[in-house]
């Protein structure tokens, strides 16, 4: 078994957010951040509501997988660089936004404009799409290399959000299990 932790975008993702309905599909095996800063994203807030929701998780289940969208793998990436050592089974990080792109939402979170992708210490994949109004292909990939993170392309998908009409996401399941078999 695992145990999942839930690591969204700013204000969480909503009712029809694919992470909103995994979490739903998993039951007490998911463990949702509860930062108090959801709206105005405090970096070291994030990181302490990352920290909790793992050692939750990972009192249910040793193997812990930490799913981020958005914001959401810029915190999870920030943890787990201070955390190297954690017993991470793996990373699914999509859609992160781009702190130096002209759509990173600087005034709101003003504690990530300074994060840099470092080399993670658990199997990670990255996710992005061609057409994401906060962070080119490119961007993306660049990212994925710096935290020696598998990259994947997902087509035309906007921000991968609820937006995009993406329901329970089943080609980003079949991701995730590619990343974390068994």
């Amino acid at each position: 078994m695992v145990a999942y932790v839930i690591i969204p975008g700013i204000d969480g993702s909503d009712e029809q957010h694919w992470q909103t309905l995994w979490e739903r599909q998993w039951g007490t095996s998911a463990v949702r951040i509860a930062p108090a800063s959801w709206s105005a994203p405090d970096l070291p807030d994030w990181i302490d509501a990352v920290q909790e929701a793992y050692d939750e998780a990972s009192r249910r289940n040793s193997r812990v997988v930490l799913i981020a969208h958005s914001l959401g793998c810029w915190a999870a990436s920030a943890w787990l660089t201070r955390n190297p050592s954690s017993p991470t089974g793996g990373a699914f990080l999509v859609a992160p936004p781009d702190p130096s792109g002209p759509a990173f939402p600087r005034e709101a979170a003003a504690t990530f404009t300074e994060v840099s992708a470092q080399p993670l210490s658990c199997p990670a994949l990255v996710v992005g799409s061609t057409n994401d109004p906060y962070c080119t292909p490119e961007a993306a990939a660049g990212f994925a290399a710096r935290w020696k993170a598998g990259w994947h392309p997902a087509g035309a998908c906007g921000h991968i959000n609820s937006a995009g009409g993406l329901g329970s996401w089943q080609y980003g399941r079949e991701l995730l299990d590619s990343l974390t078999p068994g």
